[in-house]
């Protein structure tokens, strides 16, 4: 198998470093962080094909430059789900999930602040890729739970099956690699 997968993204060409998840899959990773050219034309693609928002989520960690980037050429207001919680986050509503790019369940949370910014608004749900879409149920439960309006869920790659989902939005495949 080849050390690396090409693939033109939101017009950029990279070469996706491969991983071994297990003796049976490879995934191409995509990293978003180190990389402005991408962020912000991403950004760009993504904000032309969504529904209007009040504020987007996302989760830690690879994705936050995404959302940095989309609300600030767009709604301008973003929020994280931590995968850890901070002395400073009062209240915490919280969910556990299981990502295929993880070794173990996380936890993400919201503090009040953060619920407060979800509470009533219209939430786009960004991510770098969705893949097996535990992380964007995970998310959903939480803008749920603080009592925000999930409007859509976008990412820049939809991984393997995710591609085939009618309620996502996104801007390029990217295969699983079955050995």
């Amino acid at each position: 198998m080849a050390s690396t997968y090409k693939m033109n993204i939101a017009g950029c060409d990279r070469e996706l470093e491969m991983f071994s998840v297990n003796e049976k899959l490879d995934i191409a990773a995509f990293i978003l962080f180190n990389d402005i050219e991408i962020t912000e034309k991403a950004a760009q693609a993504l904000i032309q094909v969504c529904p209007e928002h009040d504020v987007v989520l996302t989760a830690e960690a690879k994705s936050i430059p995404l959302a940095y980037e989309f609300a600030r050429q767009g709604c301008g207001q973003y929020v994280v789900a931590r995968k850890g919680l901070k002395v400073y986050m009062r209240n915490p509503v919280s969910v556990t999930v299981k990502s295929i790019t993880t070794a173990n369940q996380q936890t993400l949370h919201l503090g009040q602040t953060e619920v407060k910014a979800i509470r009533g608004k219209r939430v786009l749900i960004l991510d770098d890729v969705i893949s097996t879409g535990e992380s964007l149920k995970a998310m959903e439960q939480l803008v749920e739970a603080a009592g925000g309006n999930v409007v859509g869920k976008a990412a820049v790659l939809a991984e393997g099956d995710a591609a085939d989902r009618d309620d996502i939005i996104f801007l390029e495949k990217l295969p699983l690699f079955f050995k």
